[in-house]
């Protein structure tokens, strides 16, 4: 039988189903897991809005199709053993009915957060990338496994510094250049952790490899 637009929406609500924007197969591409296969699933909807962000298109959840997680876990599990749920910012969404089944397929969660929005879902790793307009919660940060600030200008080397001393003593510390100002932005990143050891850089190695 075929739901209705109230009963849809009551769905989306509840995370029962997911404005799912694209899920695909590749590489994760950043960070702690960079070059281990992973499947993403991208959930349309943020309202961060990084002027720089490359994924713009996710921002408005109406254009992405009401997907029943049902159908999102089935073509999972055909992949990698780890799924990587991103946006858009997932966290606009319960997350628990999505990843309950991804946990009783034996998958492994993990999600890439701005951590503005309460945390929700059983995750086995976190990777938190604060955004200064619209901060982190304080839960998140306690729980964040990885941290990621995105290296625009010299100002994000100290707003990194601050975002750093809000999380546990084992999360791992990353520092991104923002894509358009890589060239700029890379030789005072590379200084920077040499300097400042704590610190490890990340870079966007999927689009060097021109792969999703």
């Amino acid at each position: 039988m075929q739901m209705t637009k109230e009963e849809i929406a009551s769905a989306v609500a509840v995370g029962a189903y997911l404005p799912l924007m694209e899920a695909f197969y590749t590489l994760q591409g950043e960070g702690y897991y960079k070059g281990s296969a992973a499947y993403f699933i991208r959930v349309g909807g943020c309202d961060v809005g990084c002027h720089w962000c490359d994924v713009k298109e996710s921002w408005n959840p109406d254009i992405h199709p009401p997907t029943a997680i049902e159908k999102i876990i089935e073509q999972a599990q055909h992949h990698a053993k780890t799924i990587v749920v991103t946006g858009g910012e997932p966290l606009m969404w319960p997350m628990e009915p999505l990843t309950q089944g991804l946990k009783r397929a034996g998958l492994q969660t993990h999600i890439e957060t701005s951590g503005a929005y309460p945390l929700s879902g059983q995750w086995d790793w976190i990777c938190l990338s604060p955004k200064k307009n619209k901060l982190p919660l304080e839960e998140v940060y306690g729980k964040a496994h990885e941290l990621k600030v995105i290296v625009h200008n010299k100002h994000d080397f100290i707003f990194a510094e601050e975002q750093a001393r809000q999380v546990g003593e084992n999360c791992k510390l990353y520092l991104q250049p923002e894509w358009s100002q890589r060239e700029k932005m890379m030789p005072l990143m590379v200084d920077y952790v040499m300097q400042n050891t704590h610190w490890i850089l990340s870079l966007q190695t999927h689009k060097y490899l021109n792969i999703p």
